[in-house]
């Protein structure tokens, strides 16, 4: 479990992994039952020692949200970089699941029109509102929006800081801020790149067929390329590590 309200560092995470190693080189138990008592009292402590070793540095006593880890899952965000906090959260997204794997060659474009746009992943393509990745692959949509709520992101570098998103005004908009004054920037995974790709106008030129494939893959941190006939919006991707523990 984490404790928040701070940035976790990476001493943290590195400290933790070597914990799970230490606890997975654990010889099997006897099975004399002293033992085993001893070992599953080891067990125990062991176990206490990590939710220590996982707790952050507390940046303050106002919130004491217990976290724990997940799988992680990734943010579709919108911002500026060097802020730590802002409006337009209703226009962030996330995938549950990394949308790369599942992804689509731009190479084999031709071969999901013929499927009628249904992904070998299942997901389907939709032609007026499609994303592309940094090694030219044709991605799923993110789920709109973001969830209300607290999360522990990180860009996999060296910080990791809490995100908040706030209930949405009278207007439909939505806050999002960064624990202990973290910039988006900080947060953002920059060697995964991704826009989505709208048609600029209505004769269905918007297409991955014509997107550059020469311009993958592309640069981390870079811009996505541009592709005739479309608007392009570039997302900052964000990974989340922990949320709530009563989510």
């Amino acid at each position: 479990m984490l404790t928040s309200n701070s940035n976790m560092t990476s001493e943290n995470a590195a400290v933790g992994e070597k914990m799970v190693a230490c606890e997975a080189a654990l010889p099997a138990p006897a099975r004399s039952a002293p033992d085993l008592v001893i070992n599953t009292l080891l067990t125990l402590i062991i176990i206490i020692l990590l939710a220590a070793m996982w707790r952050p540095v507390a940046a303050n006593g106002d919130d004491q949200t217990i976290f724990k880890r997940i799988p992680t899952q990734f943010i579709a965000a919108l911002g500026d970089p060097d802020a730590s906090s802002g409006t337009g959260a209703e226009t962030w997204g996330l995938w549950r699941v990394d949308p790369g794997p599942r992804g689509v060659r731009l190479n084999n474009f031709q071969q999901l029109e013929a499927a009628g746009g249904v992904a070998p992943a299942q997901w389907e393509f939709d032609r007026s509102d499609w994303w592309l990745e940094e090694n030219g692959l044709i991605m799923e949509k993110p789920t709109f929006p973001l969830p209300v709520g607290k999360y522990i992101v990180t860009g996999d570098r060296e910080a990791v800081s809490m995100l908040t998103i706030h209930p949405a005004d009278e207007n439909g908009v939505k806050r999002w801020e960064l624990a202990n004054g973290t910039k988006l920037y900080d947060v953002t995974h920059l060697p995964c790149r991704s826009a989505r790709y709208t048609p600029a106008g209505a004769d269905n030129s918007c297409s991955p067929a014509s997107a550059p494939k020469q311009a993958f893959r592309v640069t981390p941190g870079a811009p996505m390329p541009p592709v005739p006939g479309c608007n392009k919006q570039d997302y900052a991707v964000l990974f989340i590590i922990a949320v709530p523990a009563d989510n």
